[in-house]
């Protein structure tokens, strides 16, 4: 099957891009967890905050050439950390930098970041280390023997789950059904009840934050298209603002917004 000049052009982006570790989300975390303070929320609807900072100040990246737009980082294989779970150390980082397969670079940024901020916040906070104060010596003897391994300590959490309901509903639809079943809620005979309150308002807030992550993609493509020269890419940018600012808050109406909305 042959490529068209701008899948080429992505493709050749793509492999001259050299892989990073980004400090932007390790930041923005601590950021978060650092104002929350001594404030009582539940567990998930703390989570869901996190997320919705997450998503209103994490840098929006739209790469010259695309039309599908998206960076889990603030530039092309740029991989976030996540120190909530599991914070790497400054050993951590030299190795990332310097193994000889599977290496992402370190920038004198992120490790400053990192030796200044991240860990001396997250130190004996992340979940890892919450866990391991927990278990017993023989578990641990038995972890620093390498009989198994903690999986968050190798790779960031993420699974996708594409079921058919992100093509028919959009997040405002699944915020709607969250408002249904959160009226519905049965506080005098579930003794479940506010566990179910607190999840579903968590998962309304994420719903709310994931729109405004499409909306801020969208403001993007905006400010860009109005600096742009070239009518094609103009039209594009302006395309884009339009898909953005429809999905993920309603269901696409066609292929290229279902691949955005994705």
């Amino acid at each position: 099957m042959s490529q068209t000049p701008r899948v080429q052009r992505l493709r050749q982006q793509s492999l001259d891009a050299v892989e990073s570790l980004s400090s932007e989300r390790a930041e923005l975390m601590t950021e978060f967890y650092r104002q929350q303070g001594n404030r009582l929320v539940s567990t998930p609807v703390q989570r869901a905050l996190a997320f919705q900072y997450l998503m209103e100040h994490k840098t929006v990246c739209i790469n010259d050439g695309e039309l599908i737009v998206g960076e889990k980082g603030p530039v092309p294989k740029a991989a976030p950390t996540f120190p909530e779970l599991c914070c790497h150390s400054l050993s951590d980082l030299d190795i990332l930098d310097s193994r000889e397969k599977t290496t992402f670079k370190v920038s004198e940024h992120t490790r400053q970041a990192y030796e200044n901020t991240v860990i001396p916040f997250w130190e004996g906070r992340s979940m890892r280390d919450l866990i391991f104060q927990e278990m017993t010596p023989a578990w641990k003897a038995a972890y620093e023997a390498g009989i198994f391994t903690e999986f968050m300590e190798q790779r960031a959490p993420g699974h996708t789950v594409a079921d058919d309901k992100i093509y028919r509903l959009g997040m405002l639809d699944f915020q709607t059904q969250i408002e249904s079943r959160l009226a519905s809620l049965d506080f005098l005979h579930d003794p479940q009840a506010y566990a179910r309150q607190e999840e579903l308002k968590a998962m309304h807030i994420a719903a709310g934050a994931l729109i405004r992550f499409g909306e801020r993609h969208a403001e993007k493509a905006r400010q860009l298209s109005g600096q742009e020269s070239d009518p094609q890419r103009r039209a594009e940018l302006e395309q884009i603002a339009e898909v953005c600012a429809w999905v993920p808050a309603n269901a696409p109406r066609s292929f290229w917004e279902a691949l955005q909305y994705y």
